[in-house]
């Protein structure tokens, strides 16, 4: 059976992934690393993991024919650091304050957790190659939270509302009315809930959703700022964008992407939509208190920032 590669790797997208930054050093001790997804636990006894490569990845030699190498378990703020070492030709180190690990690894720094591995065997897999490590010394923060890749996009774990806390123990302690994270988790899932299946009517995907929308003025942008905005790596943006443009409703070049006529026709009626929901979602509030509600949200997230 045969299947469209990129259908094929949006169905691999509902199965949420940590992100990774696997680092080594090449034959002439130059530092090497790449963005993975694919690390996973295989063994406790002895301490086993295991990361898949591309046959084509330009790295490849340094991590087959080396002896170890060290998984960078990423923050959920270090989307910056993910994408810098998914970029292909330039200096991924540069600014990056990194110590070695035993095996002479960077380390990356203030990472979740970090394992240090020894190469165990390498196992072919298909259009990738399964490396499997030893691990000889690992370290770890309580406390953060970790990156995640969910649907084609970065995302954050959050604990599910099922599996919270009994409301009644909350309210015993004071504390369920008044604590802003419970409020707005549960807002932003109660908002969500609602929300996305209605983008099936229009035939597209939240990504998909996220390019339109951002795009709808019909100017072209830069591949690098799309992916900061709806916060997608360059190579699952791209993939979005060739679905768009297969659809006939985006251009793509090497570095940017626009929408076509019809892409904006179809983003304004995604817009009307979107600005619909929200009106009948706030219609229990004035107008006065929906602006009051936005602006100090907004300045909410400017005092964390």
């Amino acid at each position: 059976m045969s299947f469209d590669p990129k259908d094929f790797r949006r169905a691999l997208g509902k199965f949420p992934t940590g992100v990774t930054v696997i680092t080594t050093r090449d034959a002439e001790g130059t530092p090497v690393g790449m963005t993975a997804s694919s690390f996973n636990t295989l063994s406790i006894e002895p301490a086993l993991v295991l990361w898949s490569i591309d046959k084509g990845a330009w790295s490849l030699d340094a991590f087959t024919q080396g002896n170890g190498f060290a998984i960078n378990v990423l923050r959920n703020d270090q989307v910056e650091l993910s994408n810098g070492f998914a970029r292909r030709g330039e200096d991924k180190f540069a600014g990056v304050a990194t110590r070695d690990c035993a095996n002479g690894a960077p380390l990356l720094p203030d990472t979740a957790a970090w394992f240090a591995c020894n190469t165990w065997q390498v196992y072919e897999g298909g259009d990738h190659f399964i490396v499997v490590g030893e691990v000889t010394e690992y370290g770890y923060e309580d406390n953060v939270s970790s990156l995640v890749f969910h649907n084609g996009r970065y995302a954050v774990p959050e604990t599910h509302p099922a599996v919270q806390a009994p409301t009644e123990s909350l309210e015993a302690r004071g504390f369920l009315g008044d604590y802003l994270l419970y409020q707005l988790r549960q807002t932003l899932n109660a908002y969500a809930t609602d929300f996305y299946p209605r983008l099936s009517h229009f035939a597209v995907t939240a990504e998909e959703w996220r390019i339109l929308t951002l795009l709808a003025d019909g100017e072209a942008m830069a591949l690098e700022q799309v992916c900061r905005q709806v916060s997608q790596p360059v190579k699952a943006l791209k993939e979005t964008g060739e679905w768009l443009r297969e659809k006939g409703l985006a251009s793509l070049s090497e570095d940017s992407i626009r929408l076509t006529d019809t892409g904006r026709q179809l983003a304004e009626r995604l817009l009307d939509m979107a600005i619909e929901h929200e009106r009948k979602v706030l219609s229990a509030l004035s107008s006065q208190e929906q602006a009051v509600l936005k602006e100090m949200l907004q300045r909410v997230q400017n005092g964390i920032q």
